[in-house]
């Protein structure tokens, strides 16, 4: 690789770490006519799949010149920093030489918008195009889509991208127009909605034809940048799930706020809300698979998410009154509101308790949290913890402490009451 290549990989894939919604699952492109690459079965970037592997992509920006000033961005037009350009043959040969070297095993390409949104996004199916179909290239790719590119440029993304994506960035339109004036809500959801739409199309061909082109098999994606505007969690998990049932969307990502540009409408931060953007990620796991609504997770009384506990710890709490659950009789729904009672484990208890009852130990060997569940469950008629003696900050700082905390609150009790008695 020569040294202008480097210095432009260097830049460009450094101005690309601050996009976050890049995770592959749900690829399932097969290599069937002996060309590079296979993306059945495994997600690509630096992410986890289920099974605990790590696996990795290359992931660049096409270009950080942008004709944007978004106040939040670190490609923004004002902002005073390098800028670069890939051509489109050289994102194809670092793409196809970082493969053979087993560097990569798929890519994520996004791009500051330079000339316009379709200037741009010609560009970057250029690339996807002659991955697929000069080099054969079967490995997982990602793009994020511009908005207010054309209709059919994004349609043709669809053709030759597994994923496609198309940024929100902030959860209002207020704050879009606040920090980014140049966008707006309309240009964004117009593509998400047409991606929506080809997906359910392609589905409804392939079920009556036998050979037809692939369009986004992996669904869509998008980002939200958590803490950059003063919208609370509920805002934020509302739009997540009005964009889940509305646009079909396989994941949001949401990226705590990382200040990279001075700017006086944005929040004077000294390190990200790593812990909000890891509630949100919980609550969002609760909304897609343990049956759980927005509006009970939060509501307007308690409109930010607990950052000391995560959020169904928080939700039992606050509804005691539902508990305990009896294990042996309950159904699925109830049985995955247990705190410290995964999915898994839901599916275990369900098929165990069809050969007996179950008691605390059974639950621990089917991977139940006991710490946490102990406190909101039954078995057999009895209950591990002493429901009803403890109220709900003892609970909670057992929870988070072990026995030590509640051992200090009972003797922090006992000296009250010393002291009460002079």
């Amino acid at each position: 690789m020569n040294e202008r290549i480097q210095e432009k990989l260097s830049i460009l894939a450094d101005a690309a770490k601050y996009d976050v919604s890049c995770s592959s699952s749900g690829g399932k492109r097969k290599n069937e006519q002996k060309g590079l690459g296979n993306a059945e079965g495994m997600g690509i970037c630096h992410s986890f799949t289920e099974d605990g592997r790590c696996v990795s992509l290359l992931k660049i920006l096409l270009t950080n010149h942008c004709i944007f000033d978004c106040a939040y961005c670190v490609s923004r037009r004002s902002n005073d920093v390098k800028r670069a350009a890939f051509t489109v043959d050289e994102v194809v040969d670092l793409t196809i030489n970082f493969y053979r070297r087993n560097y990569i095993e798929g890519l994520f390409l996004s791009s500051g918008i330079f000339s316009s949104p379709d200037y741009t996004m010609e560009r970057l199916v250029r690339i996807i195009k002659k991955l697929r179909t000069e080099h054969k290239f079967n490995g997982y790719i990602h793009v994020k889509t511009i908005p207010g590119a054309s209709p059919e440029l994004i349609q043709e993304a669809g053709l030759y991208a597994d994923r496609l994506s198309v940024n929100i960035e902030l959860p209002s339109e207020l704050a879009l127009q606040n920090l980014a004036p140049e966008k707006n809500y309309a240009e964004i959801l117009t593509p998400m909605g047409q991606i929506r739409d080809g997906i359910i199309q392609n589905k409804e061909e392939k079920a009556l034809f036998k050979k037809v082109p692939q369009f986004a098999t992996a669904g869509q994606s998008t980002q939200l940048i958590v803490g950059a505007s003063d919208e609370n969690d509920l805002q934020i998990i509302k739009l997540s799930d009005s964009l889940y049932q509305g646009y079909g969307l396989k994941r949001v990502y949401y990226s705590g706020y990382v200040p990279v540009t001075d700017d006086a409408r944005l929040p004077q931060v000294t390190q990200p809300p790593m812990v909000r953007e890891h509630r949100l990620y919980q609550t969002d796991w609760l909304m897609r698979f343990y049956g759980f609504e927005a509006d009970e997770i939060l509501d307007p009384a308690h409109p930010y998410l607990d950052l000391e506990v995560d959020p169904k710890l928080a939700w039992a709490l606050r509804n005691r009154h539902l508990f305990p659950i009896d294990v042996n009789v309950a159904d699925k729904a109830m049985l995955l509101r247990i705190p410290g009672v995964g999915a898994r484990s839901v599916e275990r208890i369900v098929q165990a308790r069809r050969f007996g009852p179950l008691t605390a130990e059974t639950l621990k060997q089917l991977g139940v949290v006991m710490r946490r569940a102990k406190h909101f469950l039954t078995c057999r008629g009895s209950a591990p913890a002493r429901l009803g003696e403890l109220d709900e900050q003892q609970i909670r700082r057992q929870v988070l402490f072990g026995g030590k905390a509640v051992r200090s609150a009972l003797v922090t009790q006992q000296l009250d009451l010393f002291a009460q008695a002079g």
